[in-house]
């Protein structure tokens, strides 16, 4: 009977101990999704520069759509940097799907715009930055897609029973998807005939 009064405790700290491995583990694995986002929307955010100046020579009339991608690209910089700093932060994550939905935005603008000049579209190094830009929004997607599904986890394992107890003894804080929409992503295509 000493025995099971002494094993006790030991099997308490090992319980103990396994949960709260499996939720740094969960967390490090969001983490690491989110190192894939960032890899991806820089890749974009540099690709847009080089997008903007093939586009200027020809869109001299444009001015406020060449800008608007600009400054949308700055703030998307930016909003990266801050999820960076703590990814699956419920604000940093707002912000930073807003900021790359504004970002979409003005790329899809300035794409409708460039259909305009049949010479830009033509242009060899337009079209191979457009393949590029796209390639990398589908990486972006498949990025963002690990990164939600590893945040799901994490926040399933930090609340299921019994390791809500351990997650609440070590301050394990909920993480929060990462959701990029456009204004206009979620309205049907209206069809006139």
């Amino acid at each position: 009977m000493g025995w099971i009064i002494l094993l006790l405790p030991l099997v308490l700290v090992v319980w103990a101990v396994g949960i709260y491995n499996g939720l740094i583990t969960a967390r490090n694995a969001f983490k690491n999704a989110f190192a894939q986002i960032d890899v991806q929307l820089s890749r974009r955010h540099d690709l847009i520069p080089n997008l903007v100046e093939v586009a200027k020579g020809y869109l001299k009339h444009e001015r406020e759509t060449l800008d608007a991608v600009i400054s949308a690209r700055a703030k998307a910089v930016s909003g990266l940097g801050a999820a960076k700093a703590d990814p699956g932060n419920a604000a940093a994550m707002a912000n930073l799907g807003a900021d790359e939905g504004a970002l979409t935005g003005a790329l899809g603008r300035l794409m409708m715009v460039a259909e305009a000049y049949p010479e830009l579209k033509a242009n060899q190094t337009m079209m191979q930055l457009s393949e590029e830009l796209s390639s990398t929004e589908n990486r972006v997607a498949f990025a963002r897609q690990a990164f939600n599904d590893g945040v799901m986890a994490y926040n399933n394992r930090r609340e299921v029973f019994p390791s809500n107890i351990v997650a609440g003894m070590f301050q394990f804080q909920p993480a929060a998807l990462l959701e990029i929409t456009t204004p206009d992503a979620r309205v049907a295509p209206k069809v006139a005939f």
